[in-house]
């Protein structure tokens, strides 16, 4: 059942999804060559508490850190470790959720270390556009297979491919609510967009033309590309407004 946020729970929101962009904007210059991803888990712990709110993948079904990390051809879910150094021309996705006042907010970015390679750089600078085309994509009365048709479109234009089998989520009071979003275009998202909705999109995008992925059978939680390939990821919280969007984790001044 896909939950109409009220105004009271949507100024809720906008503080847990303004912490969610701070605590990204924090961790960024520390995203950096030589850093162990577990350090990024760490100091976003810290933040997180210091600033009255809680990690939300920490524990969630049995995740045991704070934050995922998820490094070259890791998709989604990568799990913080002492021994995974970032590395020149690495990229890595840093995927941050918090709950403030009951509330969740959730938004990732993939960071680029030291001297990347071009084409993985242009990789890196789509996936954030297609994010961008299915947010523009997202008005009341369209139907919500409209954002995965929007960035299929854009996606289609280059050698990649769009993952199928995780996608965005509505979010709110629990992290993972209805409905489910599709990055591609399917009609199982004939979905009519009301005010009121609030959800992720969040594309994950390889560089490979498969857009198969496998989960570590080590960890339950890693999920890579099947050949390897390397794969990028933006997120943001948005919600339907009357006109349009609002980005709830954009970082943007709290509107009451």
């Amino acid at each position: 059942m896909i939950v109409i946020k009220t105004q009271e729970q949507i100024v809720k929101m906008r503080k847990a999804g303004n912490l969610a962009a701070q605590l990204l904007n924090y961790i960024e210059p520390f995203v950096q060559e030589g850093v162990s991803t577990q350090h990024l888990n760490d100091l976003c712990e810290e933040f997180t508490q210091k600033n009255g709110a809680i990690s939300a993948p920490l524990n969630y079904h049995g995740f045991p850190k704070s934050i995922c990390t998820s490094i070259n051809d890791v998709v989604c879910h990568g799990i913080p470790a002492e021994e995974d150094i970032l590395k020149d021309g690495d990229i890595v996705n840093v995927d941050v959720t918090v709950i403030l006042d009951g509330y969740h907010g959730d938004t990732s970015r993939t960071f680029m270390i030291g001297d990347v390679d071009e084409k993985i750089k242009n990789l890196v600078q789509r996936a954030e556009n297609a994010m961008y085309r299915g947010i523009a994509a997202v008005e009341p009365g369209k139907y919500l297979y409209e954002v995965g048709k929007a960035i299929e479109k854009y996606i289609g234009k280059f050698d990649y491919s769009i993952v199928q089998t995780y996608g965005g989520h509505g979010i709110g009071k629990k992290f993972h609510e209805d409905p489910h979003v599709l990055h591609h275009f399917s009609k199982d998202n004939k979905i009519r967009l009301r005010e009121g909705m609030i959800f992720t999109v969040e594309p994950m995008i390889n560089m490979g033309k498969s857009y198969d992925v496998v989960t570590s059978s080590v960890d339950g939680w890693t999920v890579t590309t099947v050949d390897g390939s390397v794969s990028a990821q933006f997120e943001h919280t948005i919600l339907v407004t009357s006109e349009g969007t609002e980005i709830l984790t954009q970082g943007v001044v709290i509107i009451a």
